[in-house]
């Protein structure tokens, strides 16, 4: 279960400012991060994040996705494209 409640909104209303695709891969699941209920049932703080992010502000999602998720002691890192 997500470490709080806090974290999770603040990242799908984070992920909702871009028009960028933005996923979060956890093992072998993926998640949609603008999908409050997907992050509900995924995150967890002793997880390794990779963020997937595809689109025209992309750069800019990528910082901000990186910068709220370390702000909530959530450890992400950026996929290669």
């Amino acid at each position: 279960m997500a470490k709080n409640n806090a974290a999770v909104v603040e990242i799908a209303q984070t992920a909702s400012r871009y028009s960028s695709s933005i996923v979060l891969q956890a093992e072998n699941k993926y998640i949609d991060v603008k999908s409050i209920l997907g992050l509900f049932t995924t995150l967890v703080s002793n997880q390794q994040y990779e963020l997937h992010v595809i689109g025209p502000d992309a750069e800019e999602a990528k910082a901000a996705m990186v910068e709220v998720f370390e702000k909530h002691g959530l450890n992400v890192a950026i996929a290669p494209e």
